[in-house]
């Protein structure tokens, strides 16, 4: 029974152990029977940690533009910590979080009344406020967002 609902759920994607170790407590598994199919799939290679955070980091940074604090965050939520969400998450390079940071910004900003303080400081503010939530540090979401919104030519100049 444990392993047809392993099975199942890894048919979905991969899947961490902690998630597989979760599905198989809700289907109240024994321990000692869910520990010995877990151990059995992490042997021949069907749950493996460290590959499944090297494609999550890879894929969400991209596909979200996250920053690495909220993937370390979504990593630790799969039962991902430690040296191998670090290792994953060293893949991620200061340049590649700061072109994905730009890039979504590139997409949202607004064209703001550049003669207008209030307005561009309300734009810099939501924009700042887009990449704190998506895990990007402060000061890095500060200078970006005042770079794209300076270079933002949809704005008449001051």
């Amino acid at each position: 029974m444990a392993r047809a609902i392993l099975l199942r759920q890894l048919t979905f994607g991969p899947r961490t152990r902690l998630q597989l170790e979760r599905k198989l407590r809700e289907r109240n598994v024994p321990e000692e029977t869910a520990d010995a199919v877990l151990a059995r799939f992490e042997d021949v290679g069907l749950i493996n940690d460290a590959e499944f955070a090297r494609t999550w980091v890879r894929s969400r940074g991209e596909s979200k533009s996250l920053g690495r604090a909220a993937l370390r965050r979504e990593l630790g939520e799969k039962g991902i910590r430690g040296d191998i969400a670090e290792d994953a998450l060293a893949a991620v390079s200061d340049e590649d979080e700061e072109a994905a940071a730009r890039r979504l910004l590139e997409r949202r900003v607004r064209a703001v009344d550049r003669s207008d303080p209030a307005a561009r400081d309300r734009e810099l503010r939501r924009l700042v406020g887009m990449l704190a939530r998506k895990g990007h540090a402060p000061g890095a979401a500060f200078r970006i967002a005042a770079e794209v919104l300076d270079a933002d030519g949809s704005a008449p100049p001051q």
